[in-house]
């Protein structure tokens, strides 16, 4: 017998998202308003125009314009919302997933295909969102025999590693969750951490193609390690500071690719090495061990291990714009102030008085510019490049390109004596 759909009716619509609105104002006012009160009395709260705040008075802030803005410019500027959402974890992997939703989508322009197109209207913008639901439901399988503990912590380590590296990198003056001294060795100390990482992950999963891609990634990456630390000190050479914000202020007016550019293109090409992307993607080879140290992933183990990859993916490409391109250096092209004289109220909430800085603004926009188009190139030799030997890949990395970080660092050591660079140096910009 024949089925037929039921008929659409946009009323059984309005109905069906009346109903889930009316669940989330009960959701939220019988739980989450408790919650977040509860939270207010262990929470220190700042004084607004000279008036300590309570839990009451905070609640009636948050739906008052006049005094909801100093609220806002407290929370952004605390240190927890610096680690956990700007410029920290949540901003990465915000970066993060658009690189993957793009790479998807310029591979495909590239090798004449669509890519992505079917979950949602816009060019399948809502594919990694089901990617993402997928790998949630998805069951996890352990191997038998695998070390379980290992097994598990592994991915959570991978992605603890990268988070890392991303609180030491700063997007604008002023805006970093960890601004350390020894910034750079800082995140090399880290980075050592990932061949440790992919090896007793590929060892706990008691498989034969995972170890072995464990190894090569260990070979690899240590095979890159010294050109890669090389590569990065030229920058420090020049600027006289191992902290990345003061390498960044550095560069003014001149970015350091211009003295610098064979350590860019070994930092550049290192850097492909620490991602193993192609052509260095040997630790991950499909076509000789399967899927290497990734081998026996599944569900959101495989998921966090992506998104810790992607989200390194990012940090390393900010490296390089701190390290070679004058960080967040660029024209101002943002108003200084969004409205002019005192504003109050509504009126003040909307054009963000008090908060909103067009400094802060224009070089996070450069920043954010910067850091994807470096990103691009390194999504580029994807579609273009096939992957190496292991043997020619240990050859470059243990030979050619430490030759030539110390070819820079001797140009750079001859900049900073014949008195063009550096403190007093001719085209020091402060």
């Amino acid at each position: 017998m024949a089925t037929y759909p039921q008929e659409y009716r946009f009323g059984k619509f309005i109905a069906s998202i009346v109903w889930v609105v009316l669940w989330i104002v009960i959701i939220i006012s019988l739980i989450g308003l408790p919650i977040i009160f509860v939270i207010l009395f262990y929470v220190p709260l700042p004084p607004v125009n000279g008036e300590v705040l309570t839990p009451y008075l905070f609640l009636s802030m948050m739906v008052d314009p006049t005094r909801t803005l100093p609220i806002v410019h407290f929370i952004i500027h605390t240190d927890i919302f610096k680690v956990a959402v700007f410029p920290g974890f949540s901003f990465a992997a915000l970066f993060a997933a658009v690189t993957i939703f793009v790479e998807r989508k310029f591979l495909a322009k590239m090798q004449l295909r669509i890519g992505p197109l079917y979950c949602g209207k816009i060019e399948g913008i809502l594919q990694l969102l089901a990617d993402g639901l997928k790998l949630i439901a998805k069951e996890i399988i352990i191997p038998s025999g695998a070390d379980k503990p290992i097994f598990w912590a592994a991915p959570i380590a991978f992605v603890a590693t990268s988070a890392a590296v991303v609180a030491l990198i700063p997007v604008a003056p002023g805006w970093v969750a960890a601004n350390v001294n020894v910034g750079i060795i800082a995140v090399f100390a880290i980075l050592g951490f990932f061949p440790l990482i992919a090896l007793l992950f590929s060892w706990a999963s008691n498989s034969k193609y995972p170890f072995i891609g464990g190894l090569r990634a260990l070979h690899q990456m240590i095979a890159f390690e010294i050109p890669f630390f090389l590569s990065a000190l030229s920058a420090v050479i020049l600027s006289g500071s191992l902290n990345l914000t003061d390498i960044a202020k550095a560069q003014h007016p001149y970015w350091y690719i211009f003295f610098l550019p064979i350590s860019a293109f070994v930092f550049f090409i290192s850097s492909l090495a620490e991602l193993e992307r192609i052509p260095f993607d040997l630790p991950e080879a499909e076509s000789e061990i399967v899927a290497g140290w990734l081998t026996e992933t599944s569900g959101m183990i495989f998921g966090l291990i992506q998104l810790g990859s992607y989200v390194k993916v990012y940090a390393l490409s900010a490296l390089f714009v701190i390290l070679f391109l004058g960080g967040w250096a660029g024209p101002q092209i943002f108003p200084k102030e969004l409205s002019h004289g005192p504003t109050a109220g509504l009126m003040g909430l909307l054009t963000l008085q008090g908060v909103y800085n067009g400094v802060t603004v224009n070089a996070i926009f450069w920043f954010v510019v910067k850091t994807f188009g470096i990103i691009m190139l390194m999504l580029l030799p994807r579609g273009i490049s096939p992957r190496i030997r292991i043997d020619i890949l240990l050859h470059t990395g243990w030979y050619k390109l430490i030759v030539l970080t110390f070819i820079n660092m001797f140009i750079a050591l001859a900049l900073i004596y014949g008195g063009i660079l550096g403190p007093g140096g001719l085209l020091t910009g402060h």
